[in-house]
């Protein structure tokens, strides 16, 4: 078991969501970087769909009632142990598998760069599915409930894992990010300039972004034809453009449907970049020909 001493500014636990219930409605959820999260059950041996903990900028206090091994991935953060009785704290490593012994604290101090990072256990955070998926759907509120102070996870077992073995991967970081989109479904709603207008120069991430979608501010995008479209399904990456001419980027808690036009799709593999700017970062866009 895991006792939540202190979520920091906002935690959750993530897999890699619930997938195939979007016609009833239902958001797919999931960790917003899915590379990091997957990356840190490998190192513990877990698979990549195991459930974790994503913690949005550190802060989060972790007391393990028993020893585990455990990864922390992501947006990089000083991580401290703190051992229970004389034995002096130590600092430990991101990117790598290392040993929690009973009864210490892991502690996690603010990133030095990205937004969210992601701490696997060896045996997967073992908190009951909702429609099978151990996620926190921040829109619809389905799965465990956000991390509070006091809470207790259980981990599950680790019979049957596969050996840990390190599994490096470079630190990713946002600063003069582009994200590479696919042009439409609804390009064709914006003047003939809007996307070299979206690619002229960076957009800033706005304070309002969350697990829905990052919301940026920059250039105006404007459109060649008036009224709304009607509601129609999402996509994680659209590139929605609200009245405003201000473009968000859905992430994992987007809704399954929305009404504004979409004019380009981010490429999935960048996806983890999007997942990691924080409020004020830069990011470009460029344009990938869809045929």
């Amino acid at each position: 078991m895991i006792e939540v001493r202190a979520p920091g500014p906002y935690a959750t636990v993530q897999d890699l969501g619930r997938h195939g219930y979007a016609h009833l409605g239902v958001p797919s959820s999931g960790a917003a970087d899915e590379a990091s999260l997957c990356l840190a059950n490998r190192l513990v041996g877990n698979p990549e769909a195991a459930a974790g903990i994503e913690l949005t900028y550190g802060g989060a206090r972790l007391a393990f009632r028993a020893g585990a091994w455990v990864a922390v991935t992501g947006a990089p953060c000083p991580l401290t142990v703190r051992s229970p009785g004389p034995v002096a704290d130590g600092r430990v490593g991101n990117g790598v598998p290392f040993w929690v012994a009973a009864g210490a604290e892991l502690r996690f101090g603010a990133p030095s760069w990205g937004l969210r990072t992601y701490l696997a256990v060896r045996g997967g955070i073992a908190v009951e599915p909702v429609l099978g998926s151990r996620s926190t759907d921040s829109l619809s509120g389905l799965g465990p409930a956000p991390l509070r102070q006091g809470a207790v996870l259980p981990v599950g077992t680790a019979g049957g894992l596969a050996e840990i073995s390190v599994d490096l991967a470079p630190p990713r970081s946002p600063r003069d990010a582009v994200l590479r989109i696919v042009p439409g479904p609804r390009d064709d709603w914006f003047v003939p300039e809007a996307l070299a207008e979206l690619c002229a120069e960076p957009y800033a991430v706005s304070q309002d972004s969350n697990r829905v979608g990052v919301r940026l501010r920059g250039r105006e995008l404007s459109r060649a034809r008036e009224g709304e479209l009607p509601s129609e399904g999402m996509v994680t990456g659209a590139v929605q453009v609200p009245p405003s001419g201000q473009p968000i980027v859905f992430l994992a808690d987007h809704p399954p449907t929305g009404g504004y036009p979409v004019i380009g799709v981010v490429r999935a593999a960048d996806l983890p970049v999007a997942a990691q700017l924080r409020p004020g970062d830069k990011v470009r866009f460029s344009v990938r020909a869809s045929r």
